[in-house]
């Protein structure tokens, strides 16, 4: 087993990047370059509701804007590589022209 978690890749991880032909974003000693698309994501929250909205009074009001935050960005904010469509509006309009395959039921 690794010395620290940190330094832990998972091989499955891996395999399923590979399978999609993508390369995994992993540096030396396990350090993940990918955190770059969390770290961006915490400063959205922290300039679009911590900023604007704090100072917060209990770690549950921040938790409750969290979910709010995270419901409209998911949900409701309409985004320029959407053709302006919300992700739900854009997700539902994939779906409509995109069916959802079903497997085969094999009689046995």
């Amino acid at each position: 087993p690794p010395a620290e978690p940190e330094q832990y890749t998972s091989v499955m991880f891996t395999e399923s990047l590979a399978l999609q032909g993508l390369s995994a974003s992993i540096g030396s000693v396990g350090d993940a370059y990918d955190n770059a698309l969390a770290e961006s994501i915490i400063g959205l929250f922290k300039t679009e509701v911590i900023r604007r909205h704090g100072p917060f009074k209990t770690v549950a009001d921040v938790e409750f804007a969290l979910m709010e935050w995270v419901d409209w960005y998911n949900n409701a904010r309409l985004h320029s590589r959407l053709d302006y469509l919300t992700p739900a509006e854009y997700e539902t309009a994939y779906y409509a022209q995109n069916p959802l395959r079903r497997p085969a039921l094999v009689n046995s």
